[in-house]
């Protein structure tokens, strides 16, 4: 591996969906093993279909028990109101003191560009505080300035919004939006709003193929494709260790199934996968899902995660406090701040 390869930055992120379990204490728990393990952050699916976690609620849950690790929960666009959505993260955001993000998802059969007029209002009334504006400190003697908030209002195809935000900037300024990139439908979205694409790909081909393609959309859209982050979604099975490499699976990849590409075999071997993959350019990480919750993600993390910072290839501690600093992304200014003026700042 060259040393440009090595220099560049590898995400890792994991799903922490326990199937049938409602109440929040596992979740925590398991995101408290993947922060151990340094992983960027964690997703919970939204449950809007049937019974299962209020995703937004059990990360809440989840902000005190943990320090670093970004939590992103899924908010399926065509049940969450665009203003309750924006307002709702951007509280995680302040509780987690800057690790929140939002998988924006969308119903069966709805489209995709309602998702984009949601990001979009999102954005709009996110910014209708300024930084350090509309906070309440009793004790301080600050109040909100209701002459200061900016308007913020979005009139769309499916969306119409009258801003201000309920609530102030959060301290990421927006939090990191994250889309599933794996349908066409999906990607225009994704290029344009937001900071993560996930990519469900079998093969480095399919995969470079696809994060070529968003990059090129990006760059389309009036955006630095490089504020653009691809990880590769994979099912993990690793139960039986490295001997259960089946044809397609372990050293020979992972294998196309109903629910997305799977990946059979042990830690070592998807520490073998992840390294050659992310050094090869075709990826920015990967978004890794237990088969099996608890078992899965305790030998990712003290297996492939354990693999990975012994070569020097992972961050063996967190060197920021936010998500957007986990992955390299800048926090962006605000609309309507000023330029410093040279000399100063």
């Amino acid at each position: 591996m060259g040393a440009a390869a090595r220099r560049r930055l590898l995400c890792l992120a994991a799903a922490v969906d326990v199937p049938g379990c409602v109440g929040a204490e596992p979740y925590v728990e398991l995101v408290r093993l993947a922060e151990r393990g340094g992983l960027d952050f964690v997703t919970l699916d939204d449950s809007s279909a049937g019974p299962g976690p209020d995703a937004l609620a059990v990360l809440s849950r989840a902000a005190p028990a943990t320090r670093r690790i970004g939590l992103v929960p899924t908010l399926t666009t065509t049940h969450t109101e665009p203003f309750r959505a924006q307002a709702a993260v951007a509280t995680l955001d302040r509780v987690s003191r800057g690790r929140a993000g939002w998988r924006i998802e969308v119903s069966a059969g709805a489209r995709w560009d309602e998702a984009g007029e949601v990001a979009e209002v999102s954005a709009r009334t996110g910014d209708s505080w300024e930084d350090g504006t509309g906070i309440r400190d009793a004790p301080a003697g600050r109040f909100p300035d209701r002459d200061e908030p900016h308007p913020g209002g979005f009139t769309g195809g499916a969306s119409s919004v009258r801003g201000p935000s309920t609530v102030p900037r959060p301290p990421q300024g927006r939090p990191v939006r994250v889309v599933d990139a794996t349908e066409a439908q999906a990607r225009t979205v994704a290029a344009r709003y937001a900071d993560v694409a996930l990519i469900r790909a079998a093969t480095p081909a399919q995969a470079a193929a696809v994060r070529g393609e968003l990059r090129e959309r990006a760059a389309g859209s009036g955006r630095d494709p490089d504020t653009l982050r691809t990880l590769v979604s994979l099912l993990v099975d690793l139960g039986d260790g490295e001997y259960a490499a089946e044809p397609g699976h372990g050293g020979g990849g992972p294998r196309p199934t109903v629910r997305g590409p799977l990946y059979r075999g042990g830690p070592v071997a998807l520490a073998e996968l992840v390294a050659g993959w992310h050094a090869d350019g075709v990826t920015d990480g990967f978004h890794l899902v237990p088969v099996e919750p608890r078992r899965d993600l305790e030998r990712l993390v003290n297996g492939t995660v354990a693999v990975l910072q012994h070569r020097g290839l992972f961050r063996t501690f967190y060197p920021g406090s936010t998500l957007r600093e986990h992955l390299g992304l800048a926090r962006p200014a605000h609309p309507y701040a000023l330029p410093c003026p040279a000399g100063k700042g």
